[in-house]
């Protein structure tokens, strides 16, 4: 083959690929379609709430017009709840689901934090979100100051 054929060949090949910025862009917007999959993975998925969150959270988010879901037994609500929460106890819970707002935010809390998880996970099965559960139960919401009231 020939010089002048072989820098012909060469020059085509060349100009068919696509040029480096092409492949920089390309590379940046997966890059952004990565870190937009890890930044919605940790905002709490499809609800944009993480799993769970804090007393103070929770204490905004009720504020801003969050439904507080009380999963606790009616002795332990009667004893002290937060104001405007509302009592399903964990055990009558996938029984109930019709009582739950579906068009609100879902806190879901209980005595120190786990049987909110439980809710928490049994409301997103069903199909709940946005929904959380607040670290810490209503020990920890009591302890900090927040306003709880007794009684049925």
């Amino acid at each position: 083959m020939s010089t002048s054929k072989a820098v012909r060949q060469a020059a085509q090949r060349k100009s068919n690929s696509p040029p480096v910025w092409a492949w920089a862009g390309a590379a940046a917007a997966g890059l952004l379609v990565i870190a937009a999959f890890f930044f919605w993975q940790s905002s709490g998925a499809a609800g944009g709430l993480p799993p769970e969150i804090s007393v103070a959270q929770a204490a905004a988010r009720r504020d801003a017009g969050a439904f507080i879901l009380d999963v606790r037994q009616p002795e332990e609500w009667n004893e002290y709840h937060i104001p405007g929460a509302t009592l399903i106890p964990l055990g009558e819970l996938a029984s109930r689901l019709n009582e739950i707002p579906r068009d609100r935010e879902i806190v879901v809390v209980c005595r120190s934090g786990n049987r909110s998880q439980q809710g928490r996970d049994l409301l997103q099965q069903a199909g709940f979100a946005p929904v959380t559960s607040m670290a810490g139960g209503l020990s920890e919401w009591r302890a900090a100051g927040y306003p709880t009231v007794a009684g049925p």
